[in-house]
């Protein structure tokens, strides 16, 4: 794992009116490291990746990825970041192939890049035999397959990917899991994973458990197990969360 900090958070707070969604989070993470960002539903979870991708621009705080400022050098900035939303985002009446071709003109690749670059992140997948149907025709894994390659196109140093496993089967979401630390572990990426489901943890991971906007923990997952003197995560995750469902 890599020293660089390629996500930086800071004081970072924001309200929807008089409620706050987030109050005073901060933390990190290094190139080469996933992060799990775990929390029950309202935590604010949303909120934060909100915020990192710069949907809201009105906060107290700071939030820097890979050195820049995300509101002082949003394009430069956003050009570090790959993201996989909750809901699909994919036009569905167009193919597989068309729908990265369209990504990738938006970054500025050049049609032999683009389709370069779109053949190695779909082979990776293995979704490549099935480049030209239509994403309608697609189950919910293969979707969430094409969003991650989708992400990848451009060669992000870091990967958000906001709870992308929801309603999929266990098999495609282990698929899915195992993949996505595997760009942490053999591409050097940052990642920072939204979830609420336990089992998607990783012994290595970096875990920040995030509850009513606040961070209750952050750290690997032998120091929140040592935060809370448990053997289980879900058994740190009951206490840190004063017993919320994930």
């Amino acid at each position: 794992m890599s020293e660089k900090v390629a996500l930086s958070i800071d004081d970072l707070s924001f309200s929807y009116g008089g409620k706050k969604a987030l109050d005073n989070v901060a933390f990190s993470i290094r190139s080469g490291e996933c992060t799990i960002l775990l929390g029950p539903n309202g935590a604010g979870k949303s909120t934060l990746f909100a915020l990192i991708t710069h949907l809201y621009d009105t906060h107290q705080g700071r939030i820097e990825l890979c050195g820049f400022d995300v509101k002082q050098h949003t394009r430069k900035a956003l050009a570090k970041l790959g993201v996989v939303f909750q809901q699909t985002t994919l036009d569905m009446d167009l193919s597989v192939v068309q729908n990265l071709r369209y990504h990738a003109a938006l970054h500025g690749m050049s049609g032999k890049l683009a389709m370069q670059r779109i053949q190695k992140e779909l082979e990776q997948l293995n979704m490549y035999d099935r480049r030209f149907e239509k994403v309608r025709q697609l189950n919910g894994g293969h979707r969430r397959r094409v969003e991650i390659a989708r992400a990848l196109l451009h060669k992000p140093e870091v990967l958000l990917l906001d709870e992308p496993t929801v309603g999929l089967d266990v098999p495609s979401r282990q698929s899915i899991v195992d993949y996505v630390h595997h760009l942490a572990a053999n591409e050097n990426m940052a990642v920072l994973w939204a979830s609420h489901l336990i089992d998607e943890i990783y012994p290595d991971d970096h875990l920040v458990v995030l509850h009513k906007g606040q961070v209750k923990a952050n750290g690997t997952v032998d120091e929140v197990l040592q935060l809370t003197n448990s053997t289980l995560i879900k058994d740190a995750f009951y206490q840190l969360t004063q017993g919320e469902q994930a």
